[in-house]
């Protein structure tokens, strides 16, 4: 008797309590769909947007459908979490017609937008977002064309004065009139490496010098692919100065693949030799220090170059000269005077003055909080 005054007792108060809807509602579909082709790429992308819905928060996820008949059986083209506001389809085919719409799933059931299209994908032939790189390479190409045509017009352009540079015609001289031989070593690294190639290039105006001079240059090599580049480096050299005869092959040898081997086999020639130049051009790595000390125990005028940051100090502290980064790039043109590898010099100079020059103006509207400047050169 006492339960069943209990239960309804409390089947009269519920009576009075207030009624949630209907929980198995399914929740509101994703609104305001839009379908595009996906601007600045390649093609085979298209991109849907649209506006959550209204119960985000209590969704499961968004799942994309992609229709090639508006009347047809869609696929899924992806699942993005809730509140995600867009999708990228990257499974599409240019030049056909697609309709998309967007399933919001929640735990009670899913609800589906309107289906929109159709949206064809293509490729774009120019990016827009890259527009400051276009324009950085007109710049760019139109001071390299100006110098290298001023250049070719006879117009004497100004390139500073690299002490190392002027001293190799003085090293090779105070070798000819001693008797001894100058050493070349054209780095250690592979043939690949710019700095190896930008080696070469003044061993073929220091093998020009000792055609003239009739001395002898020694050339150990490291990497057995350079040997035969340095090689016909100096062959070419010797003929162009009419010394065919004064050429030397084995003098430009290969010595080993080992790095330290290959820098006590260096060691011992400065030793046994005691060649009156010692030029160390190309890249280096820990040897530097060896070759150049050992280099500098014999007496000899030291000339070295490299783009190695980290061997730059004992070069500088055991040579003479040292040329420090570009300026061993710079080295073809600021030797030859060529009117191509001139003009290039120069132009790539004044392309570093217009980048510093864009930095500053940046720095400066920046700090006034103008953004349009920095924006536009933001990649």
């Amino acid at each position: 008797m006492r339960g069943c005054i209990i239960f309804l007792i409390l089947f009269t108060f519920s009576c009075f309590l207030p009624h949630s809807s209907n929980p198995q509602t399914p929740p509101s579909p994703p609104t305001d769909i839009k379908v595009f082709d996906t601007p600045n790429d390649a093609g085979r992308s298209v991109t849907i947007t649209w506006k959550k819905s209204l119960e985000d928060t209590t969704l499961i996820e968004y799942e994309i459908l992609r229709f090639t008949d508006p009347d047809g059986e869609g696929i899924s083209a992806g699942k993005v979490s809730l509140g995600t506001e867009n999708f990228e389809d990257k499974e599409v085919e240019d030049g056909v017609d697609y309709f998309y719409l967007i399933r919001a799933i929640a735990p009670i059931g899913f609800s589906d937008s309107e289906q929109v299209g159709p949206v064809r994908s293509k490729g774009q032939l120019y990016d827009t977002s890259r527009t400051n790189v276009l324009i950085g390479v007109m710049i760019y190409s139109f001071l390299l064309l100006y110098f290298i045509y001023s250049a070719r017009k006879g117009k004497e352009l100004f390139v500073r004065k690299i002490a190392g540079l002027d001293a190799i015609d003085e090293a090779i001289g105070r070798a000819t009139e001693m008797g001894k031989p100058i050493l070349f070593v054209p780095g250690i690294s592979v043939i690949e490496d710019v700095a190896t190639l930008a080696s070469l290039n003044i061993l073929s105006r220091v093998a020009r010098k000792t055609a003239d001079y009739k001395s002898r240059i020694i050339i150990p090599n490291r990497d057995p692919i350079v040997m035969p580049v340095c090689r016909e480096v100096v062959r070419e050299a010797y003929l162009s100065q009419g010394r065919p005869d004064a050429y030397r092959e084995d003098d430009i040898y290969y010595v080993t693949y080992s790095q330290f081997g290959y820098a006590s086999a260096v060691s011992g020639i400065m030793v046994r030799e005691k060649p009156a130049t010692n030029l160390f051009l190309g890249m280096f790595y820990a040897e530097s220090l060896i070759l150049a000390e050992t280099g500098a125990s014999t007496g000899a005028i030291q000339i070295a170059g490299t783009d190695a940051v980290a061997q730059l100090p004992f070069f500088i502290t055991a040579c003479d000269y040292t040329l420090i980064g570009e300026e061993l790039y710079a080295a073809s043109a600021y030797l030859s005077k060529e009117p191509m590898s001139l003009g290039s010099l120069k132009g790539q100079d004044w392309a570093k003055i217009v980048i510093g020059a864009a930095i500053l103006i940046g720095i400066l509207l920046t700090t006034l909080n103008i953004t349009f400047f920095t924006n536009f050169f933001t990649i």
